[in-house]
Protein backbone atom coordinates (compact mmCIF):
# COMPACT_ATOMS: atom_id res chain seq x y z
CA UNK A 1 0.00 0.00 0.00
CA UNK A 2 1.38 3.35 -1.05
CA UNK A 3 1.02 5.72 1.60
CA UNK A 4 3.05 8.89 2.89
CA UNK A 5 0.82 8.11 6.09
CA UNK A 6 2.10 5.14 7.35
CA UNK A 7 1.63 3.98 10.59
CA UNK A 8 3.38 0.54 10.71
CA UNK A 9 5.54 -0.83 8.46
CA UNK A 10 7.44 -4.01 8.60
CA UNK A 11 10.18 -5.03 6.00
CA UNK A 12 11.28 -8.91 5.66
CA UNK A 13 10.34 -9.55 9.64
CA UNK A 14 10.53 -12.85 10.99
CA UNK A 15 11.27 -14.34 14.52
CA UNK A 16 11.82 -17.63 15.15
CA UNK A 17 11.67 -19.55 18.26
CA UNK A 18 14.37 -22.03 17.71
CA UNK A 19 13.42 -24.29 14.77
CA UNK A 20 10.02 -22.34 15.04
CA UNK A 21 9.59 -19.81 11.97
CA UNK A 22 6.70 -18.43 13.88
CA UNK A 23 7.57 -14.96 11.69
CA UNK A 24 8.89 -16.07 8.48
CA UNK A 25 10.12 -12.77 6.11
CA UNK A 26 6.68 -10.70 6.32
CA UNK A 27 6.65 -7.40 4.28
CA UNK A 28 3.07 -4.98 5.45
CA UNK A 29 2.32 -1.58 5.77
CA UNK A 30 -0.49 -0.13 7.88
CA UNK A 31 -1.95 3.09 6.88
CA UNK A 32 -2.72 5.85 9.59
CA UNK A 33 -6.57 5.67 10.63
CA UNK A 34 -6.86 2.67 8.99
CA UNK A 35 -8.56 -0.43 10.93
CA UNK A 36 -6.27 -3.66 9.94
CA UNK A 37 -7.30 -7.10 10.63
CA UNK A 38 -5.04 -10.02 11.31
CA UNK A 39 -6.48 -13.04 10.05
CA UNK A 40 -5.52 -16.99 10.75
CA UNK A 41 -5.47 -20.41 12.49
CA UNK A 42 -4.11 -20.83 15.63
CA UNK A 43 0.15 -20.47 15.27
CA UNK A 44 -0.20 -18.61 11.99
CA UNK A 45 1.97 -15.81 13.50
CA UNK A 46 -0.99 -13.27 13.93
CA UNK A 47 -0.29 -12.81 17.54
CA UNK A 48 3.83 -12.74 17.07
CA UNK A 49 3.34 -9.96 15.02
CA UNK A 50 1.31 -7.68 17.13
CA UNK A 51 3.62 -8.33 20.26
CA UNK A 52 5.97 -7.56 18.07
CA UNK A 53 4.38 -4.17 17.14
CA UNK A 54 4.29 -3.84 20.87
CA UNK A 55 7.38 -4.42 21.76
CA UNK A 56 6.75 -7.86 23.61
CA UNK A 57 9.20 -9.45 21.31
CA UNK A 58 11.74 -8.22 19.62
CA UNK A 59 12.68 -9.95 15.51
CA UNK A 60 14.82 -12.14 14.41
CA UNK A 61 15.79 -10.41 11.08
CA UNK A 62 14.05 -7.37 9.67
CA UNK A 63 12.43 -3.97 10.56
CA UNK A 64 9.50 -2.60 12.20
CA UNK A 65 8.62 0.83 11.95
CA UNK A 66 6.23 3.16 13.79
CA UNK A 67 5.20 6.23 12.11
CA UNK A 68 8.72 5.75 9.64
CA UNK A 69 11.06 5.46 13.03
CA UNK A 70 12.84 2.14 13.71
CA UNK A 71 11.53 0.22 16.70
CA UNK A 72 14.52 -1.74 17.20
CA UNK A 73 15.53 -1.99 20.63
CA UNK A 74 12.60 -0.05 21.62
CA UNK A 75 11.27 -1.10 24.87
CA UNK A 76 7.31 -1.41 24.96
CA UNK A 77 6.83 1.40 27.33
CA UNK A 78 8.52 3.96 24.74
CA UNK A 79 6.25 2.77 21.91
CA UNK A 80 3.13 4.99 20.79
CA UNK A 81 0.89 2.09 21.35
CA UNK A 82 -1.73 0.44 23.62
CA UNK A 83 -3.32 -2.94 23.89
CA UNK A 84 -6.30 -4.43 24.77
CA UNK A 85 -6.51 -7.94 25.77
CA UNK A 86 -8.83 -10.86 25.09
CA UNK A 87 -8.66 -11.46 29.26
CA UNK A 88 -9.93 -7.64 30.06
CA UNK A 89 -6.38 -7.30 32.43
CA UNK A 90 -7.99 -5.22 34.76
CA UNK A 91 -6.91 -4.46 38.52
CA UNK A 92 -9.76 -6.41 40.59
CA UNK A 93 -9.18 -4.07 43.45
CA UNK A 94 -9.59 -0.83 41.64
CA UNK A 95 -13.00 1.08 40.81
CA UNK A 96 -13.71 1.17 37.07
CA UNK A 97 -12.91 5.10 37.25
CA UNK A 98 -9.11 4.25 38.40
CA UNK A 99 -8.57 1.36 36.07
CA UNK A 100 -9.28 3.92 33.39
CA UNK A 101 -7.17 6.95 34.81
CA UNK A 102 -4.13 3.87 35.56
CA UNK A 103 -2.42 5.31 32.90
CA UNK A 104 -2.56 9.00 33.58
CA UNK A 105 -1.51 8.52 37.32
CA UNK A 106 1.58 6.69 36.07
CA UNK A 107 2.47 9.96 33.80
CA UNK A 108 1.47 12.22 36.55
CA UNK A 109 -1.50 13.83 34.71
CA UNK A 110 -3.32 16.04 37.65
CA UNK A 111 -5.88 14.61 39.42
CA UNK A 112 -8.80 17.21 37.86
CA UNK A 113 -7.67 16.13 34.46
CA UNK A 114 -7.10 12.42 34.89
CA UNK A 115 -11.01 12.73 36.20
CA UNK A 116 -12.57 14.85 33.25
CA UNK A 117 -10.80 12.27 30.82
CA UNK A 118 -12.19 8.98 32.72
CA UNK A 119 -15.71 10.74 32.05
CA UNK A 120 -14.79 11.75 28.68
CA UNK A 121 -13.52 7.52 28.28
CA UNK A 122 -16.56 6.22 30.25
CA UNK A 123 -19.24 8.32 28.24
CA UNK A 124 -17.35 7.22 24.83
CA UNK A 125 -18.05 3.60 25.57
CA UNK A 126 -21.49 3.74 26.94
CA UNK A 127 -20.30 3.46 30.77
CA UNK A 128 -21.26 6.93 32.30
CA UNK A 129 -22.21 7.18 36.01
CA UNK A 130 -19.83 3.36 36.47
CA UNK A 131 -16.78 4.83 37.79
CA UNK A 132 -17.44 3.54 41.00
CA UNK A 133 -17.81 0.33 40.24
CA UNK A 134 -15.49 -2.95 40.76
CA UNK A 135 -14.45 -4.56 37.59
CA UNK A 136 -15.98 -7.97 39.43
CA UNK A 137 -19.62 -5.98 39.28
CA UNK A 138 -19.79 -5.90 35.42
CA UNK A 139 -20.68 -8.19 32.65
CA UNK A 140 -17.98 -9.25 29.79
CA UNK A 141 -18.97 -6.76 27.68
CA UNK A 142 -18.44 -3.94 30.04
CA UNK A 143 -14.85 -5.00 31.56
CA UNK A 144 -14.41 -5.51 27.56
CA UNK A 145 -15.50 -1.80 27.25
CA UNK A 146 -13.24 -0.50 30.58
CA UNK A 147 -9.97 -2.17 29.02
CA UNK A 148 -10.80 -0.26 25.82
CA UNK A 149 -11.73 3.21 27.66
CA UNK A 150 -7.97 2.41 29.63
CA UNK A 151 -6.23 1.75 26.34
CA UNK A 152 -7.36 4.66 24.57
CA UNK A 153 -7.25 7.36 27.52
CA UNK A 154 -3.56 7.38 26.89
CA UNK A 155 -4.29 8.65 23.58
CA UNK A 156 -2.08 6.19 21.29
CA UNK A 157 -0.77 6.73 17.86
CA UNK A 158 -1.65 2.52 17.46
CA UNK A 159 -4.26 0.74 18.89
CA UNK A 160 -3.34 -3.40 19.44
CA UNK A 161 -6.06 -5.62 19.83
CA UNK A 162 -5.56 -8.88 20.76
CA UNK A 163 -8.62 -11.46 20.21
CA UNK A 164 -10.38 -8.85 22.39
CA UNK A 165 -14.05 -10.10 21.93
CA UNK A 166 -13.43 -14.11 22.05
CA UNK A 167 -14.71 -14.59 25.74
CA UNK A 168 -18.01 -12.87 25.06
CA UNK A 169 -21.49 -14.76 23.69
CA UNK A 170 -21.89 -14.54 19.83
CA UNK A 171 -24.93 -11.79 19.99
CA UNK A 172 -22.70 -9.35 22.75
CA UNK A 173 -20.19 -10.41 19.95
CA UNK A 174 -21.90 -8.49 17.08
CA UNK A 175 -23.31 -5.75 19.04
CA UNK A 176 -19.40 -5.05 20.16
CA UNK A 177 -18.09 -5.23 16.45
CA UNK A 178 -20.41 -2.34 15.38
CA UNK A 179 -19.03 -0.12 18.71
CA UNK A 180 -15.54 -0.96 17.92
CA UNK A 181 -15.40 0.17 14.49
CA UNK A 182 -17.85 3.38 15.32
CA UNK A 183 -14.97 3.96 18.21
CA UNK A 184 -12.14 4.09 16.36
CA UNK A 185 -14.10 6.23 13.06
CA UNK A 186 -14.80 8.62 16.56
CA UNK A 187 -10.93 8.49 17.79
CA UNK A 188 -8.97 8.33 14.41
CA UNK A 189 -6.23 6.36 14.97
CA UNK A 190 -5.13 3.41 13.41
CA UNK A 191 -6.31 -0.20 15.39
CA UNK A 192 -4.50 -3.38 14.13
CA UNK A 193 -6.77 -6.06 15.41
CA UNK A 194 -6.06 -9.99 15.56
CA UNK A 195 -8.52 -12.38 15.03
CA UNK A 196 -9.32 -16.21 13.89
CA UNK A 197 -13.37 -15.01 12.97
CA UNK A 198 -13.92 -14.54 9.58
CA UNK A 199 -16.74 -12.69 10.17
CA UNK A 200 -15.15 -10.09 12.29
CA UNK A 201 -12.41 -9.63 10.38
CA UNK A 202 -15.06 -9.12 7.11
CA UNK A 203 -17.30 -6.81 9.36
CA UNK A 204 -15.03 -4.24 10.87
CA UNK A 205 -11.88 -3.50 8.55
CA UNK A 206 -10.79 -1.72 5.61
CA UNK A 207 -8.05 -4.39 4.44
CA UNK A 208 -6.88 -7.65 6.46
CA UNK A 209 -3.85 -10.04 5.84
CA UNK A 210 -4.79 -13.38 6.24
CA UNK A 211 -1.87 -15.30 8.12
CA UNK A 212 -0.77 -19.12 7.48
CA UNK A 213 2.07 -20.83 8.98
CA UNK A 214 4.46 -17.50 9.78
CA UNK A 215 3.46 -16.06 6.36
CA UNK A 216 0.73 -13.78 4.88
CA UNK A 217 -1.33 -15.51 2.13
CA UNK A 218 -3.32 -12.63 1.00
CA UNK A 219 -3.85 -8.91 2.03
CA UNK A 220 -6.91 -6.91 0.50
CA UNK A 221 -10.24 -5.47 1.55
CA UNK A 222 -12.84 -7.82 2.74
CA UNK A 223 -14.14 -7.51 -0.42
CA UNK A 224 -10.78 -8.88 -2.42
CA UNK A 225 -10.12 -11.55 0.35
CA UNK A 226 -13.93 -12.58 0.43
CA UNK A 227 -14.68 -12.44 -3.61
CA UNK A 228 -11.02 -12.97 -5.06
CA UNK A 229 -9.10 -15.56 -3.00
CA UNK A 230 -5.86 -15.92 -3.98
CA UNK A 231 -5.23 -19.47 -2.58
CA UNK A 232 -7.04 -22.47 -1.82
CA UNK A 233 -6.35 -21.80 1.74
CA UNK A 234 -7.69 -18.20 1.69
CA UNK A 235 -10.60 -19.69 -0.42
CA UNK A 236 -11.16 -22.16 2.27
CA UNK A 237 -10.17 -20.31 5.42
CA UNK A 238 -12.39 -16.76 5.03
CA UNK A 239 -16.16 -18.35 4.70
CA UNK A 240 -17.39 -20.81 3.27
CA UNK A 241 -16.18 -21.99 -0.46
CA UNK A 242 -15.98 -24.73 -2.96
CA UNK A 243 -12.95 -26.04 -4.50
CA UNK A 244 -13.27 -27.90 -7.57
CA UNK A 245 -10.32 -29.41 -9.70
CA UNK A 246 -9.28 -31.83 -12.19
CA UNK A 247 -11.84 -33.74 -13.81
CA UNK A 248 -15.07 -31.99 -12.28
CA UNK A 249 -13.33 -28.58 -12.92
CA UNK A 250 -12.58 -29.61 -16.60
CA UNK A 251 -16.47 -30.78 -17.31
CA UNK A 252 -17.42 -27.39 -15.75
CA UNK A 253 -15.60 -24.63 -17.18
CA UNK A 254 -13.13 -26.61 -19.88
CA UNK A 255 -9.98 -26.10 -17.78
CA UNK A 256 -8.14 -28.56 -15.66
CA UNK A 257 -7.67 -25.63 -13.02
CA UNK A 258 -9.07 -25.39 -9.57
CA UNK A 259 -11.63 -22.89 -9.00
CA UNK A 260 -13.40 -21.90 -6.06
CA UNK A 261 -17.10 -20.26 -6.02
CA UNK A 262 -18.78 -19.18 -3.08
CA UNK A 263 -21.77 -21.08 -1.47
CA UNK A 264 -24.40 -18.22 -1.77
CA UNK A 265 -23.67 -17.68 -5.35
CA UNK A 266 -24.76 -20.81 -6.60
CA UNK A 267 -28.81 -21.65 -7.80
CA UNK A 268 -30.61 -24.56 -7.19
CA UNK A 269 -32.55 -25.35 -9.95
CA UNK A 270 -34.73 -28.37 -11.55
CA UNK A 271 -32.57 -31.08 -13.70
CA UNK A 272 -32.63 -29.88 -17.32
CA UNK A 273 -33.54 -26.05 -16.92
CA UNK A 274 -31.37 -23.93 -19.73
CA UNK A 275 -29.53 -21.15 -18.20
CA UNK A 276 -28.12 -18.20 -20.31
CA UNK A 277 -24.38 -18.24 -22.23
CA UNK A 278 -22.98 -16.43 -19.20
CA UNK A 279 -23.80 -19.36 -16.50
CA UNK A 280 -21.70 -22.16 -15.94
CA UNK A 281 -23.98 -25.52 -15.22
CA UNK A 282 -23.35 -28.78 -13.36
CA UNK A 283 -25.63 -31.55 -12.64
CA UNK A 284 -26.01 -33.56 -9.35
CA UNK A 285 -27.80 -34.92 -6.71
CA UNK A 286 -28.69 -33.03 -3.04
CA UNK A 287 -26.71 -35.94 -0.84
CA UNK A 288 -27.19 -33.95 2.78
CA UNK A 289 -29.37 -30.69 4.05
CA UNK A 290 -28.12 -28.50 6.99
CA UNK A 291 -31.33 -26.18 8.40
CA UNK A 292 -29.77 -23.43 9.62
CA UNK A 293 -33.11 -21.08 10.25
CA UNK A 294 -32.34 -18.31 7.65
CA UNK A 295 -30.97 -20.34 5.41
CA UNK A 296 -30.60 -23.86 4.07
CA UNK A 297 -27.19 -25.31 3.77
CA UNK A 298 -27.28 -28.21 0.67
CA UNK A 299 -24.13 -30.53 -0.25
CA UNK A 300 -24.48 -31.85 -3.70
CA UNK A 301 -22.84 -35.17 -5.36
CA UNK A 302 -21.89 -33.57 -8.91
CA UNK A 303 -22.31 -35.83 -12.19
CA UNK A 304 -18.82 -35.08 -12.95
CA UNK A 305 -17.36 -35.65 -10.15
CA UNK A 306 -16.59 -34.20 -6.66
CA UNK A 307 -19.32 -31.93 -4.94
CA UNK A 308 -20.57 -28.51 -3.90
CA UNK A 309 -22.37 -27.02 -1.50
CA UNK A 310 -24.87 -24.20 -2.36
CA UNK A 311 -26.80 -22.11 0.23
CA UNK A 312 -30.34 -20.40 -0.30
CA UNK A 313 -32.05 -18.10 1.94
CA UNK A 314 -35.09 -19.24 3.23
CA UNK A 315 -37.62 -16.55 2.20
CA UNK A 316 -40.84 -18.49 1.35
CA UNK A 317 -39.75 -21.94 2.03
CA UNK A 318 -40.06 -23.42 6.05
CA UNK A 319 -37.59 -25.74 7.40
CA UNK A 320 -39.47 -28.89 6.75
CA UNK A 321 -39.72 -27.62 2.83
CA UNK A 322 -36.25 -27.49 2.92
CA UNK A 323 -35.57 -30.59 4.05
CA UNK A 324 -37.25 -32.91 1.66
CA UNK A 325 -35.01 -31.58 -0.67
CA UNK A 326 -32.68 -34.73 -0.05
CA UNK A 327 -31.92 -37.10 -2.64
CA UNK A 328 -33.51 -35.09 -5.58
CA UNK A 329 -31.44 -34.76 -8.64
CA UNK A 330 -30.56 -30.79 -9.42
CA UNK A 331 -28.88 -27.96 -11.82
CA UNK A 332 -26.80 -25.85 -10.23
CA UNK A 333 -26.02 -22.63 -11.73
CA UNK A 334 -24.00 -18.95 -11.10
CA UNK A 335 -22.51 -16.65 -13.22
CA UNK A 336 -19.25 -17.14 -14.86
CA UNK A 337 -17.91 -14.30 -13.25
CA UNK A 338 -18.42 -15.51 -9.61
CA UNK A 339 -15.61 -17.99 -10.38
CA UNK A 340 -12.02 -17.53 -9.13
CA UNK A 341 -9.88 -19.35 -10.66
CA UNK A 342 -6.88 -20.15 -8.14
CA UNK A 343 -3.77 -18.61 -9.01
CA UNK A 344 -4.81 -17.23 -12.37
CA UNK A 345 -7.68 -14.13 -12.81
CA UNK A 346 -11.55 -14.83 -12.83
Amino acid sequence: MTTTNTAISFHGVSRHFGQVRAVDNVSFDIADREFFAMLGPSGSGKTTCLRLIAGFEQPTGGDILLHGKPMTGVPPYERDVNTVFQDYALFPHMTVGENVAYGLMIKKVPRADREKRTTEMLEMVALSGMAGRKPGQLSGGQRQRVALARALINQPSVLLLDEPLGALDLKLREQMQVELKSIQRQVGITFIYVTHDQGEALSMSDRIAVFNQGRIEQIGTPAEIYERPSSAFVAGFVGISNLLDEKAAAAITGLRQTFSIRPEKIALLPPGTTVPEDHHVADGRIESILYLGSSTRYNILLDAGGELTAIEQNRESAGGDALRQQGREVRLAWLKSHIQRIGGSP
